[in-house]
């Protein structure tokens, strides 16, 4: 069992940052790649970021590519979202999730487990 806690949502104007965070606890940490999804309202939930487990290798959705970063840290158990420029529409829910596979990151069904998710709201 892995339990994964986001912090750092709130509510901010359009071109402003935030950055979230997850702590994770449990099973080993480094074992996990993990990943950044979000679901706003009256969507599915979707892909924002994913991270290797040696924090080697990260991908990003089209639409938050080049505003989102995404970071580990195996030594402290958490794994961060950086996200600058926001936009009206990056208001969602954020849920970070850790998958015990490699491939196939963009898809929640490949995650294992799951945050509670933190909101994100944007200002225009």
């Amino acid at each position: 069992q892995v339990n994964l806690v986001e912090s750092g949502g709130g509510l901010v104007q359009a071109g402003g940052s935030l950055r979230l965070s997850c702590a994770a606890s449990g099973r080993t940490f480094s074992n996990y790649a993990m990943g950044w999804f979000r679901q706003g309202p009256g969507k599915e939930r979707e892909f924002v970021a994913s991270i290797t487990w040696n924090g080697g290798s990260s991908n990003y959705a089209t639409s938050v590519k080049g505003r989102f970063t995404i970071s580990r840290d195996n030594a402290k158990n958490t794994v961060d979202l950086q996200m600058n420029s926001l936009k009206p529409e990056d208001t969602a829910v954020y849920y970070c999730a850790a998958s015990s596979r490699s491939l196939g990151l963009t898809m929640p069904a490949w995650y294992d487990y799951w945050g509670q998710g933190t909101q994100v709201t944007v200002s225009s």
